[in-house]
């Protein structure tokens, strides 16, 4: 199974100014084609991975090399993140995700504290998430690098249903090294439907 980068659900310069053009090009155009096409020739003559989508390929990351493992990270990741971000955030609380943020994780201020510190505390490179356990519950973690809650080395595992990228080329050229200001921004170009959709599949 080859994998492909997807397209962008919008064109870059539609999360501006949160985002700006040129960062969203170089990250899709350029980090994500690479994970992208470093995946596919990681998983080159790979018996163990054919017919396994990339949620099953992350599922038993501890049996992979390392470049799959970070590839195949950087790959899940950022398909991820593209969904999740809109030019306006739709936050309607009628949304099951959100409901569950307030009875689970304290309400949307208490939420936004725990994954802003996360985000900003996550030392390098990596990711900030909001998960669903195999009970259903909402957590909120990080993981380093390109890891997510999918793998089986997770410290907390479950499925992802957002993700904030906290790799200085997801923010550098607008924030330089105001990480807190990239984070705080991020609120207000989630797409809450989005993440509902995530959150209802989860749960199944």
């Amino acid at each position: 199974m080859a994998f492909t980068l997807p397209e962008l659900p919008y064109a870059y310069a539609a999360l501006e100014p949160v985002i700006d053009a040129r960062t969203m090009e170089i990250h899709h155009s350029k980090h994500h084609a690479a994970y992208t096409n470093n995946l596919n020739a990681a998983l080159e003559g790979n018996a163990a991975a054919t017919g396994l989508d990339i949620e099953g390929i992350l599922h038993s990351i501890s049996t992979f090399s390392p470049a799959i493992r970070n590839n195949g990270g950087g790959f899940y990741n950022h398909n991820l993140f593209w969904t999740i971000l809109s030019s306006s955030s739709n936050a309607d609380q009628s949304l099951p995700v959100l409901q569950a943020i307030e009875t689970e994780l304290g309400g949307m201020e208490a939420f936004k504290t725990a994954f802003s510190q996360a985000a900003a505390t996550r030392f390098g490179s990596g990711w900030a998430w909001l998960s669903v356990d195999s009970e259903g519950k909402l957590f909120v973690s990080s993981t380093p690098n390109q890891d997510n809650p999918l793998m089986d080395i997770a410290d907390q595992k479950g499925t992802p249903v957002l993700g904030l990228d906290v790799w200085e080329h997801a923010y550098y050229l607008n924030y330089q090294n105001r990480r807190p200001d990239y984070i705080q921004s991020f609120f207000t170009i989630i797409n809450w439907e989005e993440v509902n959709r995530r959150y209802l599949s989860a749960k199944g």
